[in-house]
């Protein structure tokens, strides 16, 4: 992949910045800010600049914002451990800034679905429609799990996690390219330099190493469920064919407790439905989004 050109955007993006409890949020921001606006949410370990590749496969005039979520991307923040209930917060502020009057139409993959259902839960007035791209909880955690999982938290947590070393940008595009093999190489290259930075013992990625950590708490299915029967917008939720997600999740989709679901399986797709077929992706966000405008 050596001496491959990035991606060269069709639309062009600006950044912005927003001082959100305590941390300076990294916003990307594309279209005219009186277009209809869209809320994108990136998952864990990458940042709200690689839905470029949806944003440019949109067909009608859209504002678009993606953050990147606190400790992630250009979002800059050091912290001992991360506690979930400070996305739905930072969700929520950034959702003043941005429609402070409005409910807002919302896009989440992964993690950022994850955020995004729990807060059209907990605040359903201020969330119109929502788009869940393999974002469908955890498994149900056994509560005799607790000590095991406190006691590895406590153990890992002596010493500073690290992630994965890559030399330069093209051992990392290649690394993106093997998970999500339908991606251009110009595509992958785009990708490497938004999760990492060149440093002088190598590229340093975007994002604190404290997310390694496992959290303390276990995952507790039936309070995100009870969250999801309380959100009252559409909700269209969305999986790659070949997901590891759909193979888990085939037998519960049309079961998953959104009061108002439909779905839409995308072919030629993996996890990282972004990534590898932005256009469909792109086309299903519009055709679900547009009968409300």
């Amino acid at each position: 992949m050596s001496g491959e050109s990035t991606y060269e955007p069709r639309v062009a993006a600006r950044v912005s910045k927003r001082h959100v409890r305590g941390v300076d949020y990294h916003v990307s921001e594309w279209g005219d800010a009186a277009a209809p606006l869209i809320v994108f949410l990136h998952g864990l370990g990458d940042a709200g600049s690689t839905f470029q590749f949806v944003v440019d496969a949109l067909a009608g005039e859209w504002h678009v914002v993606a953050p990147d979520w606190r400790g992630f991307g250009q979002s800059n923040s050091r912290s001992a451990a991360y506690w979930f209930p400070d996305y739905l917060a930072d969700l929520d502020c950034l959702l003043a800034e941005y429609s402070p009057a409005e409910p807002v139409r919302l896009v989440g993959h992964s993690m950022g679905a994850n955020v995004a259902g729990l807060y059209a839960g907990a605040i359903p007035e201020r969330v119109s429609a929502f788009v869940n791209v393999e974002g469908f909880g955890l498994a149900d955690s056994d509560p005799g799990d607790a000590p095991a999982r406190y006691r590895s938290w406590l153990e890992l947590s002596r010493t500073t996690p690290a992630f994965a070393r890559f030399e330069d940008f093209d051992a990392l595009a290649q690394h993106i390219a093997r998970r999500s093999p339908r991606m251009s190489a110009a595509q992958a290259q785009f990708v490497a330099r938004a999760w990492a930075i060149a440093a002088d013992t190598g590229l340093q990625l975007r994002a604190d190493p404290a997310h390694k950590l496992p959290n303390a708490v276990l995952y507790r299915r039936a309070e995100a469920e009870a969250c999801w029967r309380e959100v009252t917008a559409p909700v269209l939720l969305v999986t790659g064919a070949d997901s590891k997600i759909l193979k888990a999740y085939r037998q519960n989709l049309v079961e998953m407790p959104f009061p108002q679901r439909s779905s839409c399986v995308i072919d030629a797709a993996g996890h990282m439905v972004h990534f590898e077929a932005p256009g469909a992706l792109a086309a299903a966000i519009e055709d679900f989004f547009r009968p409300a405008l």
